[in-house]
């Protein structure tokens, strides 16, 4: 069977800058074993996300041709600014979402947004006050997920055993598109 062809991006899309949560690396790696489990049930030949790129976005800042440097220090600056505390989160399904492509995003997920409402909503006045409100949108609906991989198959969403971790911090990452690179820029640190 030929490979899976790979997401492409134009020549102007090549860094990413986004805010996201990330499971700690015991969860990150159930989470990943979890996927493997799945790929092989469901016979997906996507390729798993790596466990320590496991996350959930919060907000996503643009892709850009050369990393932003301004952006980044705004990014930065909102962080600081940000102040929640931290909080449980539990996924309970995974599915498969919608995508145009034709590739669509396997994920675990839950119903559920109302845990992260506290910090959306205190990173997202923080991007506005540091001029980066275009990336906020908090009227749109927020639907939790981890990507597990990316697969021509579309699959309805199916319980598992659910799976929990304490968000206690968010990071500012920086994705080199198709090249399987994170690069951590910054990181806050959530308290009481």
């Amino acid at each position: 069977m030929p490979p899976k062809p790979r997401r492409k991006f134009g020549a102007t899309q090549k860094e990413r800058i986004f805010f996201a949560a990330m499971p700690d690396p015991a969860t990150a790696a159930r989470i990943h074993a979890l996927a493997e489990r799945l790929k092989a049930e469901h016979k997906l030949d996507g390729t798993l996300i790596l466990p320590e790129h496991l996350h959930v976005t919060l907000f996503h800042l643009g892709d850009w041709i050369t990393l932003p440097e301004e952006i980044v220090a705004r990014a930065k600056d909102a962080a600081a600014q940000t102040f929640a505390a931290p909080f449980a989160v539990v996924f309970r399904k995974v599915e498969s979402f919608r995508n145009r492509t034709g590739i669509y995003p396997f994920v675990l997920t839950d119903k559920d947004a109302s845990p992260w409402s506290p910090l959306r909503t205190a990173l997202g006045a923080a991007l506005k006050g540091a001029g980066l409100g275009g990336a906020v949108h908090l009227n749109d609906e927020f639907k939790p997920h981890v990507t597990l991989l990316r697969d021509d198959t579309r699959l309805k969403p199916v319980a598992v055993e659910p799976i929990s971790w304490t968000v206690s911090g968010f990071v500012l990452i920086h994705s080199l598109l198709g090249k399987t690179t994170h690069i951590h820029l910054a990181r806050r640190e959530l308290a009481s």
